[in-house]
Parts: C-alpha cells; structure tokens; sequence
C-alpha cells in the first residue's frame, strides 16, 4: 500500500510539474495533453492544397446541384431567393437606402394571410396578444412595456417599417430573421395590418362577400328600434 501512495504522489509530481495549476501565469506556452481539436488537418476555404487535382480547396458546385433555398414569387411576377440579402424585398429597404420600402412585394392573398395568422400566433400573440393591443401573457411576468399594435405611430409606419422590426427588433424585441422565413415576416405584416384594419376600417371596406347578411327578424327589430328612438326625440 505505502508503494501505491507513493506512485500516486510521483504522478501527481509529474502532472504538476509539466502542466502546472489551473490559472497560473507564465510566459511560456502551456504543455498540451489534448489538443481539444484547436488545430485540425482540414480544408481552408480559398486556400491551396493537394488533395484535389485542381489545387483548391473549395470546389465548385455540382452540375444538377439544386439550390436549397426556395424561389419567393412577387406580386410583380419576378422571384426572389433568401440569400440574396440585398434585394428589397429581403432587407425591407428600398435599393441602396436606409429607407423601408412602403408596401408587401409579395401578392397579399388568403393564403399569405392564414400564413400571417399562423406565425402571428406562435411568435407574436405572447407579448403583443391576439388582438395586436400588447396585452400578451407576458404581461403578467413584468414585463408591460409591449408596444400595442394599434398605435399611431405604429400604425402610420410603412409595412417595410414593421418587416424590419420583425427581422433586426426593435427596443427589447429581438429580431426574428433566424426562426421566420422571408416569407413568413412579409406574411405577419400582412396579418398586423388585417388587425389595425379591423379597428380603423369601416364596413364600406370590407369585401361584401364577408358582410355578415341579417336575418328578416333581426331587420324588423332594428328597424322598429330606429322608429321608437325618434319618436321618443
């Protein structure tokens, strides 16, 4: 046993010796027993080597290879790809400004919407709630600085305004490029402007396929109501 501790202390020693204690200061290089993979033979990217016939480390793309991201249609007919980050349409600016650009690039349709409703739901509807009046779950946790929707000055940005505060935040909001798609921001804005709508907008607005048809009863009623209401003036 007395041979056991005193190998035990000469590896100890031995470790100390060549590696020295956690946190210590020195001049010299640190002795490493595991490299930790913090230099590894492997390809550069634009930089030489010998392992293909060309010389190059990166190779260009298979003839076939198909792009992994998908097309985006316009409402002007064109499309556009995720990665070209510069096109309006992406960024929300207009082409070589700081400015928003003012409308949704894609075709507002049902499916756009129900989309918008759909992200809405998942991503917005805990700080903002379902209304859009910043009356979310969160709210109850201390947290009720929310910006309502509904608000003038939300309310007069230009939907490239509200598309970038989806993708970059704003305030203590943080930006959603890396869980919403480019389409599903522009789906959103679509959907914040159906809410504002359906606060500011009048009946004369709505499509008269949604107009809600009364029924011959609920007519006399409301009819018979009007006609005491002037009697009674």
């Amino acid at each position: 046993m007395r041979y056991v501790l005193i190998g035990i202390a000469m590896m100890v020693f031995l470790v100390v010796s060549l590696a020295g204690f956690r946190g210590d200061i020195s001049r010299k290089a640190p002795i490493e027993l595991i490299a930790d993979m913090d230099r590894q033979p492997k390809l550069r990217p634009l930089e030489p080597n010998s392992f293909f016939a060309n010389g190059m480390s990166s190779q260009p793309l298979v003839k076939g290879t198909v792009r992994q991201s998908k097309a985006i249609p316009l409402a002007d007919g064109s499309d556009v790809y995720p990665f070209e980050t510069e096109h309006p349409a992406v960024s929300g600016l207009q082409s070589g400004t700081t400015n928003a650009v003012a409308n949704i690039p894609l075709e507002v349709s049902m499916e756009l919407m129900e989309l918008g409703r759909e992200k809405y739901t998942i991503s917005c509807v805990p700080c903002h709630g379902g209304q859009g009046d910043g009356n979310g779950v969160v709210k109850y946790f201390g947290i009720s600085a929310v910006k309502s929707l509904h608000d003038p000055d939300v309310v007069k940005q230009s939907d490239g305004d509200i598309y970038r505060t989806i993708t970059v935040g704003k305030g203590v909001m943080k930006g959603y490029a890396n869980t919403l798609s480019v389409e599903d921001r522009w789906a959103i804005v679509a959907y914040v402007r159906a809410l504002q709508l359906s606060r500011l907008g009048t009946e004369d607005e709505v499509p008269a396929r949604f107009h809600v048809q009364e029924s011959k009863e609920e007519a006399e009623a409301e009819a018979m109501a009007t006609t005491e209401e002037g009697l009674e003036e």
